[in-house]
């Protein structure tokens, strides 16, 4: 496929990605990379989740067996968003496996979270063991990263996600981690150029070196991990796999909501990420505000290219902000009420240059090997660009 590189303001002609991604290119029928990459290299294998019957069963199978002489047989990390609350729906009441549940408390949570989480364990009858963070840690932690100006500032709570699945992993002696992931509504990813100047997630090098610099911010409880363990020590030393059976079984957004609904009272979100205070003030505000990013974009085209919304209609949503500006600013005085500090201080830290003011140490060149031999095994099935 030919591509060329285009300058001026466009709009793929296939799904509703755009020029705020810098690095986008387009084919010579206005065709967006992605498109391509998904029609090319997802589609054919994944086929809408049909035709995997028997590799799910057979997986299922061996999840089983595996912990058949103990407490739990596999580990379910629960948001309170719709993909994990859907995989552990189908987890616990369709494939009758026996999940340790778990959910990480970064005190940011919103109530609507929380009781979709009690409604659907109370349900289900699973215990759900809640891991409280050292909020003191978090807020520190939170406050270097605004000062850093980067796009992606929820990194301390995502870190202290994977790092807590790579303990429990561990502690348990459980084998399969069941990953919400699915290329039903996440197939396109949030593209590299957004998130420039930072690190990745699961990178203690740069997370560290982000305290270090802005205040030189001291951890004591806080659990850490890092991609190697991540990605090979846990996986293929210690032998733990991360699972994504969401991929194998075929379903639309609108069919797992409309399940959740019936079977346990569950309350939508507005939007994908909504179920917690920061992200939700990041994603609909600060981030298109601040850069032009808006992450619809991303969540819309996964729809518009598995068939489930049409463009005209993904266009339709992104003419209105994803919350009125009146909320925005009052979680704008919450998230500084929070963080204690002064609506005039995050002002200050909004309006901070673009440019990243340091370069962070990290393990990029780590990260990106081991996606490139992820794609090549045909291990990990998102549209990374």
């Amino acid at each position: 496929m030919a591509y060329k590189q285009i300058t001026p303001y466009q709009v793929c002609k296939c799904c509703v990605m755009d020029t705020s991604d810098p690095d986008i290119v387009f084919d010579e029928n206005g065709v967006c990379m992605r498109c391509n990459e998904y029609k090319e290299r997802i589609l054919p294998s994944w086929n809408y989740g049909k035709g995997h019957e028997t590799e799910l069963k057979a997986l299922i199978e061996k999840i089983k067996l595996s912990g058949r002489d103990k407490k739990y047989d596999c580990i379910l990390g629960l948001s309170g968003g719709l993909d994990s609350s859907y995989m552990l729906h189908l987890a616990v009441k369709e494939w009758g496996l026996r999940p340790f549940v778990f959910h990480i408390d970064c005190g940011w949570n919103l109530p609507v979270a929380e009781n979709n989480i009690k409604k659907i364990c109370d349900k289900l009858r699973v215990h759900l063991h809640i891991q409280k963070l050292n909020w003191e840690e978090l807020r520190q932690m939170q406050i270097a990263f605004f000062k850093t100006g980067l796009p992606a500032l929820d990194v301390p709570q995502d870190h202290a996600f994977i790092a807590q699945i790579d303990k429990y992993s561990q502690e348990l002696g459980v084998k399969y981690i069941m990953n919400g992931y699915n290329i039903c509504t996440e197939v396109v990813a949030d593209p590299a150029s957004w998130f420039a100047g930072g690190g990745q997630t699961s990178d203690p090098t740069y997370v560290k070196d982000v305290l270090k610099k802005h205040g030189n911010v001291k951890v004591k409880d806080y659990v850490w991990t890092s991609g190697i363990k991540h990605k090979f020590i846990i996986p293929y030393i210690k032998g733990v796999k991360t699972l994504q059976p969401l991929n194998l079984v075929e379903f639309t957004k609108q069919s797992m909501i409309d399940t959740l609904v019936k079977e346990y009272g569950y309350e939508p979100y507005e939007q994908k990420h909504f179920e917690d205070l920061l992200t939700k003030f990041l994603e609909a505000w600060w981030a298109p505000k601040r850069f032009g990013c808006d992450i619809r974009r991303a969540q819309l085209s996964s729809l518009v290219v598995t068939g489930q919304i049409t463009r005209e209609e993904a266009l339709k949503i992104l003419e209105e902000p994803p919350c009125s500006e009146e909320e925005c600013m009052l979680m704008f005085k919450e998230v500084a009420k929070r963080l204690e500090v002064t609506e005039e201080e995050m002002w200050k830290w909004f309006n901070l240059p673009k440019e990243p003011q340091y370069k962070y140490k990290s393990d990029a060149w780590m990260f990106d090997f081991g996606i490139k031999l992820y794609q090549f095994l045909g291990l990990d099935k998102r549209i990374r660009k």
